[in-house]
């Protein structure tokens, strides 16, 4: 019976399972060793000593005259109860107690593995638990092997495994084994009865979280976070309010000459972040949204959620950002689709505005090139072939058809 004990108390060390846990694991487990071997544990006790690390089998049955047993599992003769104890008499209840050899060798060592099994279950249990309560929470972790897929880590905390995909990392993401990675528990889920605990560095709750450790305004609740959009590695933009007039949040949220967004900067591997003040008003929302850029205009369909953005011919291409991040990101950020147009007072006499070529071009094309904010002939004409590319969907037949339109316009002149 020891060994059995002393094989719950090897696995229970560490694995965090509460007394009663304890005590009704190894109570199935010796109620199903007592059901192999009598057919039923109706009459039988089970007292597990977790202090002292024992346990006690009783059979109880009722105390009978000889001949008159007619239920050998409840019942037991007078003369084999004396066998048992001197003092016993008819009409009471004989306590027997078994002894774990009566089981034998290889029922002892079944219930062994039934045990080990289910305290394998329980401490799976236990992890999925508590990591399903961590969800969103930043961990810290040591990188303990890097697989083709994912890199593996081990919990600074509980020492557990945990999986770091690859899609899960930003691009500029390099480890080695040994190195401290921190990332946010995304989910956790059970793939073949093992819980599997998926850790991001990409998820905009990554970044919610970093700035809730550098910017204490945030964590007291004095400053929220409104909303966050992030292309990972490259930029993100942040919204946020503060509830207390005399707080700046957006300066709270940077810092003394950038001290608490440096930090935040690097760990996201010099990600560009922009923190702007949230409002309800849309289009000073949507302004705020296309920092660095200066918007002059802004016309709003808020029925199809369009907005038409003017701006100066040198804040174009601030507005809309390397690659279109900046553009891309704003309209995330608000809700609108919005298109960039050139302030048509500076338009050149002989230039000619892109929608007098609908006949030639189609409109969804004509719309991809308003969006990188070209809204004329010479605007287009002024970019290079590999600009377009770069900067619109377009493909490259697309692309040199409409500068052979466009160039021709002019050509006939």
């Amino acid at each position: 019976m020891i060994n059995l004990v002393d094989t719950f108390s090897e696995f229970k060390a560490g694995k965090n399972i509460d007394r009663p846990t304890m005590v009704r694991v190894l109570e199935d487990v010796f109620r199903t060793l007592i059901r192999k071997k009598f057919g039923s544990d109706e009459n039988f006790d089970v007292i597990v000593n977790t202090q002292k690390g024992d346990l006690e089998l009783w059979r109880v049955r009722e105390i009978v005259p000889d001949g008159e047993v007619t239920d050998d599992r409840s019942q037991v003769s007078i003369s084999e109860a004396l066998s048992i104890d001197d003092d016993y008499e008819i009409g009471e209840e004989c306590y027997e107690q078994l002894h774990l050899e009566d089981f034998g060798r290889r029922a002892i060592m079944a219930a062994r593995q039934t045990l080990i099994s289910r305290i394998m279950e329980l401490e799976k249990d236990d992890v999925y638990k508590k990591y399903v309560e961590r969800v969103g929470e930043v961990i810290v972790g040591e990188v303990h092997q890097i697989l083709k897929r994912e890199i593996l880590i081990l919990d600074d905390t509980t020492g557990n495994e945990l999986i770091l995909p690859r899609n899960e990392m930003i691009k500029g993401d390099f480890f080695r084994k040994g190195d401290m990675v921190r990332g946010v528990i995304r989910k956790v889920e059970m793939k073949n009865n093992n819980p599997v605990v998926i850790v991001s560095r990409t998820d905009s709750i990554f970044l919610e979280k970093l700035l809730e450790q550098e910017v204490p305004e945030i964590e007291d609740g004095l400053i929220t976070v409104k909303k966050i959009v992030r292309m990972p590695g490259e930029r993100a933009k942040v919204a946020v309010e503060s509830y207390d007039d005399r707080i700046d949040p957006v300066g709270a949220c940077v810092g003394m000459k950038g001290s608490r967004i440096h930090g935040i900067v690097r760990e996201l591997r010099n990600e560009n972040i922009d923190i702007v003040n949230f409002t309800n008003n849309d289009s000073l929302f949507i302004q705020r949204s296309l920092t660095p850029a200066k918007v002059t205009n802004i016309n709003l369909d808020t029925e199809n959620m369009r907005a038409s953005v003017f701006l100066e011919p040198d804040q174009v291409s601030l507005a809309i950002g390397k690659g279109g991040t900046n553009i891309k990101l704003a309209s995330k950020l608000t809700g609108f689709e919005i298109d960039v147009f050139r302030n048509n007072d500076e338009m050149e006499i002989d230039d000619v505005d892109l929608d007098e070529f609908k006949d030639e071009i189609d409109n969804w094309i004509i719309d991809a090139l308003k969006g990188i904010g070209c809204d004329s002939a010479r605007s287009v004409l002024e970019l290079s072939k590999e600009e377009l590319l770069r900067r619109t969907d377009l493909e490259e037949e697309t692309v040199i058809d409409v500068l052979n339109i466009l160039r021709s316009e002019f050509e006939e002149e």
